[in-house]
């Protein structure tokens, strides 16, 4: 690939739950159209194993996606993909390469400026995940029903020609827990960069893109596709920052689909209380 074309010397993209309703695939699909680097990172969950075997789900969209990044690595982008909880299943295969797709378990990034960056999908570090195994199962049921609403909520939005905005961030930010579990996740992660003698650690997870200093370590989330469609880009002099995106590859109205998703919407709010009633119970 010609350099002139490249926008960037490397793109962290995570958390794209492609397999999933709520994946905002034709975002993406737009970002990555419109975007080139040298190195492409997939920091895990780009595929979702946990709801693709309670049904499948599929759409052109999706495949789409998949295809434009293999095609990226024909082209000559080095495409690195390091496996999340949701894709875990593809961890079986670290150290081996599916075409021109490197499978790590996490990764060392050398930044233009010499920095070293731990780069890792972050779930190993995660408490619940790895000593509430099934805390994290009735969370993810319960985020999904959420995420539904959020995708009701911004079909609406798109037919009033309105950008996209997250419901689903908005409530998760509202949650004192929620805050202090991000706070102490940014914690221990850069505490384990500082362990590999790294200056900082580039991670996803945690569905929430921020780039700052922690006790003198850079601390850099890319995001994801499903709430805040973000993606964390390096330029050539070393720089980070993150692009919040909000094109997407225009699908055919479908005003059949749009009754559905707005008959449904009692139906996710009994489910949700149904979700919330289980962790209550499961706690007590």
């Amino acid at each position: 690939m010609n350099k002139n074309e490249l926008n960037f010397r490397t793109i962290w993209i995570s958390d794209v739950h492609l397999g999933t309703p709520g994946c905002q695939a034709n975002y993406l699909l737009d970002f990555l159209k419109t975007h080139e680097s040298e190195t492409l990172y997939l920091v895990g969950d780009i595929l979702d194993g946990w709801h693709l075997k309670k049904g499948w789900y599929w759409p052109q969209t999706h495949n789409d996606v998949v295809q434009k990044i293999l095609r990226k690595g024909r082209k000559g982008t080095r495409v690195v993909f390091i496996p999340g909880n949701h894709d875990e299943s593809v961890r079986q295969f670290i150290g081996l390469s599916f075409g021109e797709i490197e499978v790590h378990e996490d990764a060392i990034h050398t930044l233009a400026n010499g920095k070293r960056l731990w780069v890792t999908h972050g779930d190993l570090f995660d408490g619940v995940m790895q000593h509430a195994r099934w805390l994290a199962y009735v969370g993810d049921s319960a985020y999904t029903v959420i995420l539904k609403l959020n995708r009701w909520f911004n079909a609406i939005r798109v037919r009033m020609g309105l950008p996209y905005w997250s419901l689903s961030q908005y409530l998760k930010h509202q949650v004192k827990n929620a805050v202090n579990f991000i706070s102490a996740f940014e914690h221990v992660m850069t505490e384990e960069a500082r362990r590999r003698d790294c200056d900082g650690v580039v991670c996803g997870h945690i569905h929430k893109a921020e780039i700052r200093e922690i006790n003198g370590m850079l601390y850099a989330n890319d995001g994801d596709w499903v709430e805040s469609l973000t993606a964390l880009v390096e330029d050539f002099d070393g720089n980070l920052k993150i692009i919040h995106w909000n094109r997407r590859v225009e699908a055919p109205l479908n005003l059949q689909s749009l009754h559905q998703e707005m008959s449904q919407q009692p139906a996710l709010i009994n489910e949700l209380n149904s979700s919330r009633s289980s962790v209550c119970e499961s706690s007590s």
